[in-house]
């Protein structure tokens, strides 16, 4: 490490390294510059339309399938290309060279006249025209003639020759790489060779082995043509198959974009109307709300106007019926004392108007404790037995919903009272899943269909109408059970 190194190392600004580090800072930068590529590539690619990115993506898929397509018909074409210059081929060997070579059913070599036999065949203009050199293998792998004198007699590996052997006429277009094509190489021409098996005329025994070199020129040009042919048949397919598959998911995008657009306006739309319905609520909660305070306030008035009005009214005019009692005789006495009951009834009905009206103070109160105070209240006025059945309740609830479940209670326990003579009186409620259920049972007789929805008589009484308004106003469901052998009056919130 010299002053060379520092100087790189300090240029390596991508990411802070230790002072010991200052060996391997570029990997670290090319991860960091690959990751922002990639980013930047997967954000191009999502900007894309729809059309673009299936256009690619199709594009790369049928390139890939017709280019094995093109590739596979090509090898094809030029297998059968060479497979029918093979044939050609095994036609001259049978016609040329198997005469000449019948003596090897006898001898294992070719006589003097054999080779010059040859000789002339291959000096021929005919044959040369096509056929540059021609070799004719032993069965054991020796060259017993070949245009190169060189390699006469001479013993080669038999990996060619071996399914020639076995009557098969094998053609190769490869590159003539072999020991034994020294001569062949030097031409510097397109050559193929064809293997073909040498047969005795009489009994059709393979006796040796004949091979040929034949100018590729006219096979290859051929061979070409017909490839240009069968790439531009696939190329204009895979074109026609790309524009018209363009065309179609082009129109189905443009049905998709209008469709979102008109779903983006919708659902602008549906979220403009939801904030919308969300600020009626707010206001319908807040102006429910704000009517049960006055609505509380406006009882409280009431009670306190009955218990300072009326009420002394009553009691000043029992005092003065005391009064009256001491100087009449014992007719007018009489008549006082009906006076004195009709007053004392009436005083009792306004105080029980007025305790009911006024609602106790409540806002320090749990449910659970409201429900208690309630229920006492109850006995203590009407001296009957009410049962508390209560599960999980939460410890704070808004006060308007306190209010309405005090009233509710009430107003069911008064019902209870006068219509089941106070019999089997239960309180039950629960808070579950953010759901408050309270119901206020009874063991009577059980209650008439109409007067399950109205009742007619109200006086201390809000009336089964009014608890229903009361309920629902502030968002809660209402409901009655009757039967022979008593009614439950059910409430259910949700907060």
């Amino acid at each position: 490490m010299g002053k060379d190194a520092k100087v790189e190392s300090k240029n390596q600004t991508c990411i802070p390294q230790e002072t010991e580090a200052l060996v391997e800072p570029a990997p670290v930068c090319d991860a960091a510059r690959n990751g922002i590529w990639r980013t930047r590539i997967r954000v191009k690619a999502r900007n894309l339309s729809r059309s673009t990115q299936f256009v690619i993506a199709a594009a790369v898929i049928l390139g890939l399938t017709m280019f094995f397509v093109g590739k596979l018909v090509s090898a094809r074409i030029e297998s059968a290309a060479v497979n029918s210059a093979a044939e050609a081929g095994a036609q001259y060997m049978d016609t040329f060279l198997e005469p000449f070579v019948q003596e090897l059913s006898r001898d294992n070599k070719l006589s003097a006249a054999s080779v010059q036999s040859l000789d002339r065949l291959t000096e021929s203009r005919s044959l040369k025209h096509h056929i540059v050199s021609i070799k004719i293998w032993r069965a054991d792998g020796t060259v017993l003639y070949s245009t190169n004198k060189a390699i006469t007699n001479h013993k080669f590996p038999m990996d060619e020759i071996t399914q020639a052997l076995k009557g098969k006429v094998v053609t190769d277009l490869e590159e003539l790489s072999q020991d034994e094509n020294e001569f062949e190489r030097k031409l510097n021409l397109p050559l193929y060779e064809i293997y073909a098996p040498l047969r005795d005329s009489s009994t059709r025994k393979i006796i040796a082995v004949g091979e040929f070199y034949e100018k590729a020129d006219s096979v290859k040009r051929e061979i070409n043509r017909v490839r240009q042919q069968v790439w531009a048949v696939v190329g204009a397919a895979t074109l026609a198959m790309l524009t018209l598959l363009f065309f179609i998911v082009r129109r189905g995008d443009k049905i998709i974009q209008r469709q979102q657009v008109a779903l983006r306006l919708r659902l602008m739309e549906q979220t403009r109307l939801h904030i919308s319905n969300t600020e009626l609520q707010h206001k319908m909660s807040t102006a429910t709300q704000e009517f049960s305070r006055i609505n509380e306030l406006t009882l409280r008035r009431i009670g306190a106007d009955l218990h300072d009005g009326p009420a002394q009214l009553l009691t000043l005019i029992l005092i003065r019926l005391d009064d009256l009692a001491e100087n009449c005789s014992a007719v007018d006495q009489e008549s006082l004392e009906t006076i004195r009951g009709a007053a004392t009834d009436a005083l009792r009905e306004v105080r029980d108007l007025s305790r009911g009206l006024a609602l106790p103070e409540i806002n320090d109160l749990s449910l659970v404790e409201e429900l208690q105070l309630v229920a006492q209240r109850h006995e203590q006025r009407t001296g009957t037995k009410v049962t508390l059945t209560l599960g999980p309740l939460p410890e704070a609830a808004p006060l308007p919903l306190k209010l309405c479940l005090y009233r509710f209670v009430q107003e069911a326990l008064n019902n209870a009272y006068r219509h089941a003579d106070g019999e089997g009186q239960v309180i039950q409620a629960q808070y579950i899943d953010e759901v408050l259920n309270i119901s206020v049972r009874d063991g009577g007789p059980g209650m008439a269909a109409d007067a399950m929805l109205l009742e007619t008589s109200g006086r201390t009484r809000l009336g089964l109408a009014g608890l229903r308004y009361r309920i629902e106003s502030l968002g809660g469901l209402f409901s009655i059970d009757s039967s022979a052998s008593g009614t439950s009056v059910n409430a259910q919130f949700k907060f």
